[in-house]
């Protein structure tokens, strides 16, 4: 026991929960702070120059990306992609207890989470819009100056870009699907959730594949190519998931 505020005394495991929520709010600040400076650099690098001087970068001769790069595209793009990864995470996580599921939605949708903001902060940086320009169909910056698609998993599937249901792009799940998954509870939830993520993540690694071969951003280069590697990891996990409730991916 321990001397309180009123000359009683507080109980002990009161004293250590006042301590661990102190440890809390230090880690939480902690961790904001790490988040401001590594958006910091990031914004540096994105610049080109790595030390935050535009000036210098337009020494340089580092350009700011035009509206129709792939720069531009992947950005806009992959921002859209990774902002109903989040949704999906957010609905699963409400739809079952199975621990393991929710804290792969919860790393899935911090992730992209951050991703997405650094995305759109490069577009507000280089002064480009969130929107392509001139109704240019999703995932067009991808073909090569030959016409050739980039990437494997569907790059080129029909109807990419047609929006039908609310598909905007390869391996995007449909408005019918969320819907499907919002009704869900359970095992039935945590099955449905691993598929359609599955799908998701194919489609946007070869978008992240696709950038880190036309992107001319040093540090957009960096992301695709760490995306790619961690959503191929999370791949893996994901069908030894499935595996285990005796289903697989979809076809």
């Amino acid at each position: 026991m321990t001397a309180g505020g009123d000359g009683g005394e507080v109980p002990q495991a009161l004293v250590e929960r006042r301590k661990t929520r102190r440890v809390r709010r230090a880690a939480g600040a902690a961790v904001a702070l790490a988040l401001l400076f590594a958006g910091a650099a990031t914004v540096a690098s994105a610049r080109g120059g790595g030390d935050g001087d535009g000036a210098a970068a337009e020494d340089a001769g580092v350009r700011v990306p035009g509206a129709s790069s792939a720069d531009a595209g992947f950005a806009r793009d992959m921002a859209v992609h990774h902002q109903q990864a989040v949704e999906m995470s957010f609905i699963v996580r409400d739809r079952t207890d199975d621990q393991d599921v929710r804290r792969l939605a919860y790393d899935i949708a911090n992730t992209q989470a951050n991703q997405r903001g650094m995305l759109l902060g490069w577009l507000d940086l280089w002064e480009l819009p969130k929107v392509a320009p001139g109704g240019e169909q999703p995932m067009a910056w991808m073909a090569d100056t030959d016409g050739h698609e980039h990437g494997g998993h569907g790059s080129g599937d029909a109807g990419a870009g047609s929006g039908a249901d609310g598909v905007l792009m390869p391996g995007m799940a449909s408005r019918s699907e969320l819907a499907r998954l919002g009704r869900l509870d359970g095992e039935e939830a945590e099955v449905f959730f691993l598929q359609l993520m599955t799908d998701h993540h194919k489609g946007g690694v070869d978008m992240a594949e696709a950038c880190a071969s036309l992107c001319a951003v040093p540090a957009e280069q960096r992301l695709a190519r760490g995306m790619v590697e961690g959503q191929q990891s999370e791949l893996g996990l994901m069908r030894d998931m499935l595996a285990e409730r005796d289903t697989q991916p979809r076809p």
